[in-house]
């Protein structure tokens, strides 16, 4: 009796991952890619509510870029990793005025945020925003649907929980930012 085995996986850089799957629902962990969920109208409503908040504060600031519909951000080289946070926030400072690269981005936001999906577990969403961190992500926000509430986390500190009827702030980020946590789900 023969055992087959099964060659290692083919593992993927930026380019070849990007060439072959950028414009689906994937994101690339450790060089494999990896289909993510479709979301649903209320996850983009969500998303949308976010991102004109946050949207309006830099503007009016001059602060920088938001990007948002999974834009891929080359977190991890060797083996790579591309994630597609559902908005993110890089400063001028990181990314400079004026049009943005076409492509992953190969640079590290200061604020990504993620909107749970109904089939995402707890861990998947927690090593998420763990990886952001570690990549230099100032701070890694997630947004639960199912209980209003919005989890803060950042690197060596812990996690803080905004309940729905709390007002979101990042004063070490971005000073004179507030969010209702209420007005993300009306």
């Amino acid at each position: 009796m023969s055992i087959l085995v099964q060659p290692p996986p083919v593992r993927l850089g930026v380019a070849a991952f990007y060439e072959e799957y950028g414009q689906q629902r994937y994101e690339l962990v450790r060089g494999l890619p990896v289909e993510v969920a479709m979301p649903g109208a209320r996850h983009g409503k969500i998303c949308y509510r976010f991102a004109m908040s946050l949207g309006g504060f830099v503007d009016a600031n001059q602060l920088g870029h938001i990007l948002l519909n999974d834009t891929l951000v080359v977190l991890r080289r060797d083996p790579d990793t591309v994630r597609g946070p559902d908005v993110c926030f890089v400063s001028y400072a990181r990314l400079p005025r004026g049009p943005v690269p076409d492509g992953p981005l190969e640079v590290i936001p200061e604020l990504v945020i993620e909107v749970r999906s109904p089939s995402d577990r707890w861990t998947q969403v927690t090593q998420k925003a763990t990886e952001y961190l570690q990549a230099g992500v100032s701070i890694a926000i997630v947004i639960d649907p199912s209980t209003e509430s919005v989890t803060v986390h950042r690197p060596d500190a812990r996690q803080q929980i905004f309940e729905r009827e709390q007002t979101l702030t990042l004063e070490d980020l971005l000073p004179g930012f507030t969010l209702r946590v209420a007005e993300l789900f009306l």
